[in-house]
Order: C-alpha cells, then structure tokens, then sequence
C-alpha cells in the first residue's frame, strides 16, 4: 500500500487548521526498546526513568524543533519511553497548515533518523560505492538539527537505491488524538508524565497485566486482565442501576437509589466482590468509592484488549494491587468509539450471570 493511502486520522470532522490540543504518538513500528532503556532504581516504580539512546536524543531533538518552524505550536508535554515517544501538542491560534501537515514532517525526519541508525549498525551491508563512508560518523552527523540536508548527504554517499533499501524504523505513521471533552487534558498529560513509573511497575508485577485468553465462565469465554483470583471470592454482587430507579431519582423520590447504591457498597465493604461494566453515571459513582476504599471488584469492558494493553489512570494502580480483574467478552477493535444500547444490556446481563455462576 503507497504510504499516502495509509495515512488515515482518527476525526476526519475535527478542525486540524484551527486552535486545539492533540496527543501524538510515534512508535517504533518492530517495538525494539531502539529509544531508550528503562531503569528502576530500587526496583522502586516511583523513580523510573528512560536513559535516551542516541537515536532517542536525537528523536527528542527533532520533535523540540516543531515548535521552532511552527510558533503557533506549543509543547505542553512529551515523554520518551523505550520503543515509543509521547507528545502533547497545543496549537495556539490558527496555522496555515494542519495539525496533519506538521505531524508528517515530523514523521518524515523521523523516519530519515531512522534509516541514519539501520546503517550505523549494519542492518544492510553497505554498497561497493560507499568504501569511503564511515557509518557511525555519518550516522551522528545525520542526526543533528538539519536532518533533511543531512539525509540528502547520506542518499548522494551511498546511493538513492541502498538508502531507501534502509529500515526506516518508524514506517507507521503517529498516531494523532484530537482532546476536547473537560478534564481530558490533565488525565492525558498526567498520562504521558506517568509512562515510565506505569511501565516499571508492569515490568515489577507482570501477572497482572498479562492479557489472558479463554477465561471461561459459564460456558463464555472472556479475554481478561488483572487479578483472576478474584474469581474465587466466596461472593459476588452485580451492579446494575436500572432506568426506573433513576427515573424515581429525578421525581422526588430518591431513596431507592440511594438504597440500592449504598447496599452495593456495604456488600463489598463486607467482603463481596461486585461485578459491573459501570456504565451509568450512578454505577460509575459506586466504582469510585471502591477505588478509594481499594474493595476489589470486576469490571466488564466494552472493547477488548490491543497489544501491550494496560488500564487508564486509576484502574491501572488498582490493577497493579491485585484489586481488580477486567474482562471482555469480545476482541479489540480499533475503531470502536461508543457503546451501543444493545452492548451495554448485554453487558450488564453477563454481569448478572457471572455473579449468580460464582456465586
């Protein structure tokens, strides 16, 4: 496929040109930690860092000179993690480019630092003509600020053909997210400061992070990750706040409501473990005090889980603590946005049956 047709983006709606925020994320496409090695001092997670490769040094380089041809573009935050870089992009008034452009040629030189590393070591040997080259020299100078004068150097050197013969490293193109609901910029850039202490602590507890297939219960399979002793738990109580109790709510009569929530946190303060895919905003209110009392429960998903899947925010320390076992009764799609009505009754169903089944 021409690398043009690849180039797809995740709101094709959005406004690119104009004022926003967006979170881009630039991968190594075979996930080699080529970027940086993560170290962890103490084996203590909270003190994690990513000491940069040169490669790294040089990606970071090139992603701070954004800002130098771009003055619209503000760096709010970017962090390199071993086989990947996070970036938080605020554009401050309209460009005359997109967003789109300006990823790109990030894309571009980053991908033409990457071919500089194939050749300093010697992914391909290098051609008959270029007796004179000494790669690793090359190699540091091609990383520098002008990338693309200095990638023009290195194609005369060693030829068109043996250049674009080069992996190039980075041949998936970054991953762009447009941010627009409240509170998504700080849980974002929380998310991006977080990544090295998030991966150390995979790395310290990997069981529970591992995406395990073929969870069978009641004769369902479910793909899941987290902590499946709690499938073993004496109880289960399900969490399903149905539409007549908050109908009642709203017409001066919220005492069922409150009820039933207040009983569905007494039961796991009394040792029961709740089952939910925590939809509502009423069931979502109930997952928050199980967070803050740390009272283990299982969550349902509405998606499955994608390579080197780990939970957002608040689930990912629960999970870490062995508190909460997440599954999902279907595969990843990486295009699913919203739940459907017919997927959260199923879903809220299936949390029925699970806790009658252990039970």
């Amino acid at each position: 496929m021409a690398e043009q047709e690849q180039w797809h983006w995740q709101e094709p709606a959005t406004a690119w040109r104009g004022i926003g925020i967006y979170h881009v994320t630039l991968t190594v496409t075979s996930r080699q930690p080529l970027l940086g090695t993560l170290v962890i001092p103490n084996n203590d997670p909270a003190q994690a860092r990513v000491e940069r490769t040169e490669l790294g040094e040089s990606l970071v380089e090139l992603m701070l000179q954004i800002k130098e041809y771009r003055p619209e573009i503000r760096i709010l935050q970017f962090c390199l993690m071993p086989d990947h870089l996070h970036t938080v992009l605020y554009i401050t008034h309209s460009m005359p480019c997109s967003i789109k452009e300006v990823v790109r040629g990030f894309w571009q030189g980053a991908k033409k630092l990457g071919r500089a590393y194939s050749l300093s070591v010697g992914q391909n040997s290098i051609p008959a003509n270029g007796q004179s080259l000494e790669a690793d020299s090359k190699q540091k100078e091609a990383n520098r600020h002008n990338t693309a004068s200095q990638a023009k150097k290195l194609r005369a050197t060693i030829g068109h053909e043996f250049y674009d013969s080069l992996d190039p490293v980075f041949s998936e193109m970054p991953f762009i997210r447009p941010m627009s609901r409240r509170g998504q910029l700080n849980n974002m850039m929380r998310y991006v400061k977080l990544n090295p202490q998030r991966l150390a602590t995979k790395r310290l507890m990997p069981g529970f992070f591992r995406v395990q297939k073929g969870i069978e219960i009641n004769g369902r399979n479910y793909d899941g990750a987290g902590n499946t002793a709690l499938l073993l738990a004496e109880s289960f109580t399900p969490v399903h706040v149905r539409r007549t109790m908050v109908y009642a709510a709203e017409h001066n009569t919220p005492n069922p409501l409150r009820d039933y929530m207040n009983g569905c946190v007494t039961a796991a303060r009394q040792g029961s473990v709740l089952v939910s895919p925590f939809i509502s905003p009423q069931e979502k209110q109930v997952m928050e005090v199980l967070l803050n009392e740390q009272l283990p429960f299982i969550y349902l998903a509405d998606n499955g889980f994608r390579d080197y899947y780990k939970p957002q925010d608040r689930l990912f320390d629960a999970c870490a603590a062995g508190r909460v076992l997440i599954l999902s009764p279907w595969q990843y799609y990486a295009s699913k946005r919203h739940i459907s009505r017919a997927e959260c009754k199923m879903l809220n169903t299936l949390a029925e049956v699970i806790a009658q089944q252990l039970s």
